[in-house]
């Protein structure tokens, strides 16, 4: 950007000096041109050409990122080809539902390294934009739709996700952390908390949608209220 800025201002510099007007020449009436085609030709397809360059690695990019990566066959066969988990972006916080697992945790969300995760999407309040920077881009979570974003974690580690998208007093503070494990660190979480977390009652599920902050994060061991 700063190269074709710099260009336009260099030309734009250059045509206004040596073409101003000057006191000894105020009868001079510059002649009639049509065009030059060559110039014409030249700052047009200039143009074109950049943007096709661009244009090409970006739609194929795109429509990459709309399927899962590969996965590697030993990780395959500890861990399941892909993981799918419910995102809810709520007023000020962060819901994730494991359906085939039967969990529940808010502002945080536990993933296997190695596996593909998919990240399906919606909103119970305004439009939010879902985003872990370190992993991959960023989708919208919206009222009524069910979005989709593909992430996987290369290795165990732990990845600040957060809101891109402006959506009111609490915004700032809406931030999760994706702790990546191993697949046996990943197992023994799902089957701890199943044990041992609490079930999702009707008075939490109440709390986490009023509008708010919450001081800790929260998980339990069903996704419907009790």
């Amino acid at each position: 950007m700063l190269l074709v800025v710099l260009g336009v201002f260099v030309i734009y510099f250059y045509v206004i000096t040596k073409y101003r007007a000057r006191p000894e020449n105020k009868d001079y009436v510059p002649p009639e041109i049509e065009g030059n085609t060559k110039w014409e030709t030249i700052w047009t397809v200039i143009p074109i050409i950049i943007v096709i360059a661009l244009a090409i690695p970006t739609v194929a990019v795109t429509y990459k990122l709309v399927k899962p990566p590969k996965v590697e066959a030993a990780t395959t066969a500890a861990t399941g080809k892909s993981l799918t988990i419910d995102v809810i972006a709520e007023q000020w916080k962060w819901v994730f539902k494991y359906p085939a697992q039967n969990i529940e945790t808010v502002n945080y969300v536990n993933i296997p390294a190695g596996v593909p995760v998919n990240f399906e999407l919606t909103a119970s309040g305004p439009i939010n934009a879902f985003w872990v920077p370190a992993l991959g881009g960023m989708e919208y979570a919206m009222p009524g739709m069910n979005l989709k974003l593909w992430l996987e974690a290369d290795h165990p580690g732990t990845y600040q996700g957060r809101s891109g998208q402006y959506s009111g007093r609490g915004f700032a503070h809406m931030t999760f952390n994706v702790n990546a494990q191993t697949a046996a660190d990943f197992a023994k979480w799902v089957q701890t908390t199943q044990q041992t977390a609490p079930k999702l009652t009707q008075q939490a599920q109440d709390q986490i949608q009023k509008p708010g902050l919450l001081s800790k994060p929260l998980t339990f061991s069903s996704t419907e209220p009790q």
